[in-house]
């Protein structure tokens, strides 16, 4: 069994993430509290949610360095640049939509299977703008720059987009590759 920990980061779609990797063959899965102690946490992966305040991701900084695989939807992406020194800013678009994404590097371990174009669900309220170090640009929209991120050297992932609501197509493929990743 695969242990993946979904860190609540008090996003409106978490227990959709929850339920989504719960209901997967050969996953342990759990919700964690986001200030759940690094020491208390013991996983393969874990899953960094959505939410609605980057001020509010309790001991999310701690988890960077506990050497599994982490993967960032929305804010938790965020996060993950913004800790790593990236940058995120307000973004022009704005609340939820439809968002054609196009993948950059087919390559690449999360989203590199998926097709060169797929549609998602997405909010751009903040969005990254500038990458922290050792990360590539993955995939990206007419509306967003970084749509998903990697650096496969430390197993840090993220999407601005949502892969856990059925609004998006192939969602449940990109779960499946972190599964692969923290194998």
């Amino acid at each position: 069994m695969t242990r993946i920990l979904v860190v609540d980061n008090h996003g409106q779609f978490t227990h959709l993430e929850h339920r989504l990797l719960r209901d997967m063959d050969g996953v342990d899965a759990d919700l964690v509290a986001n200030t759940t102690p690094p020491e208390e946490i013991d996983a393969d992966g874990l899953v960094l949610s959505g939410g609605p305040d980057m001020d509010d991701v309790g001991r999310c900084p701690d988890y960077l360095d506990l050497d599994v695989p982490v993967f960032g939807i929305c804010l938790g992406m965020q996060f993950i640049a913004a800790e790593l020194g990236g940058r995120v800013e307000s973004g022009e678009y704005g609340g939820y939509a439809d968002v054609d994404v196009r993948i950059l590097d087919d390559e690449d371990p999360l989203v590199g299977s998926l097709a060169p174009e797929t549609r998602v669900w997405a909010s751009h309220a903040d969005e990254v703008v500038e990458l922290p170090d050792g990360f590539t640009r993955t995939a990206e929209s007419d509306i967003c720059g970084v749509e998903a991120m990697s650096d496969t050297d430390r197993d840090l992932y993220g999407v601005q987009w949502h892969p856990e609501v059925a609004h998006t197509e192939e969602g449940q493929a990109v779960f499946e590759n972190f599964l692969r990743i923290c194998e």
